[in-house]
């Protein structure tokens, strides 16, 4: 059974991507889930995939369902289409669009075929992360524990003064300079020279 690997960019960044390998004989519902899973999204809004080509325009609508919306050709519906029979291409792309309010939008292209599964995996399964995922609803990020390790990591709790960057010193530094510049230069006053 021929195992396909997808390779999922956030629109707005490309360096953040996920890559997914799923069975061509799985349903395009199956991967929709394993997208939401891969970048930490819920499933409770509506999705639809366009088949696309190299310049990302969008073709045939894939639908998680059919939507009250014009369609200039009827939707196939997600759970009933084999991800293999939508593949035209070698590097066949796909626009996925998550959330039809905050409009979500990712680029979907197949990256690799394998004819073996690894019996190690459940598929479809994420097999590579790159890049932080974009807050679904704008408070992960700030509260996420990975947020937790990086400020442990680089010490960036607020009241954390790093040796050099605190304000500890700043007016013993500053009566030094006024020091200096009320000596006396011993040059000066000398008659003799």
């Amino acid at each position: 059974m021929a195992i396909l690997r997808f390779r999922t960019y956030w629109e707005e960044d490309e360096s953040v991507y996920r890559d997914v390998a799923i069975r061509h004989m799985q349903t395009f519902a199956d991967l929709h889930l394993a997208i939401l899973k891969s970048f930490e999204f819920d499933n409770k809004h509506k999705a639809t995939f366009y088949r696309s080509n190299d310049a990302w325009q969008r073709g045939r609508e894939i639908s998680l369902e059919k939507y009250e919306k014009e369609y200039r050709v009827e939707p196939l519906i997600m759970g009933e289409v084999a991800i293999g029979t939508e593949i035209k291409d070698p590097n066949q792309k796909f626009i996925y669009e998550y959330d039809f309010n905050k409009n979500w939008h990712f680029m979907v292209e197949l990256i690799q075929v394998d004819k073996d599964e690894n019996p190690k995996f459940e598929y479809p399964v994420c097999v590579r992360i790159e890049g932080l995922a974009p807050s679904q609803y704008g408070t992960k990020g700030l509260v996420d524990k990975r947020l937790a390790e990086m400020e442990e990591k680089y010490d960036l709790q607020p009241d954390a003064m790093r040796e050099g960057f605190g304000s500890e010193g700043d007016e013993e530094a500053g009566s030094e300079e006024a020091d200096e510049s009320t000596e006396e230069d011993p040059q000066e006053g000398n008659d003799g020279f």
